[in-house]
């Protein structure tokens, strides 16, 4: 079962005091097949620094795997164990793609099928559960309160437990390496 998750968003009404113009379940969740991460995009910036006027929801568009350009994401990803996820991955490869995935897919990795690498700095932290963070060398086991700092760096997510992980990202454009 999809956990919901509630994104309350502020701004400011038209006399400038602080508001509440956002409560409920983010309408934006994404998965492309069954047994596939589930993807709960909860804000996006399309530049830097953020512009915080207007009251609109910021997410105006499909899932997209990086940032804007000059822009940021947050969002919370909850993967499945890698017994129901990687067959989902394999039938994932096959399909059209314009979220920039397969752009950053390394497809040649024999570690795990889900290597990808973006020009991102992110902030990942684990809420529940617990998973395998791999580089291309190594790996490090992350469990709830854990944070990692993903520096544009090729990388995997491996669940190997029986429940679900759920995990907070916040991607901020970054130069390549």
């Amino acid at each position: 079962m999809t956990k919901q998750i509630r994104r309350v968003v502020t701004g400011h009404d038209a006399a400038g005091r602080s508001i509440f113009v956002i409560d409920g379940p983010t309408p934006h969740v994404f998965s492309r097949s069954k047994g596939s991460a589930i993807v709960h995009e909860l804000w996006e910036t399309t530049r830097t620094p953020a512009d915080n006027r207007g009251s609109a929801d910021a997410i105006t568009h499909g899932h997209r795997l990086p940032p804007p350009q000059s822009g940021s994401v947050f969002r919370v990803i909850e993967y499945p164990p890698d017994s129901e996820r990687l067959a989902a991955i394999a039938r994932e490869h096959a399909l059209p793609d314009d979220s920039g995935r397969a752009t950053a897919t390394d497809r040649n990795n024999p570690r795990h099928p889900g290597f990808h690498r973006t020009a991102t700095i992110d902030y990942a932290i684990v809420l529940a559960g617990e998973i395998y963070a791999m580089m291309d060398e190594g790996e490090v086991l992350l469990k709830a309160g854990d944070v990692l700092i993903q520096r544009g760096t090729n990388h995997a997510w491996s669940n190997r437990t029986a429940e679900p992980a759920l995990v907070a990202f916040v991607l901020i454009d970054a130069e390549p390496v």
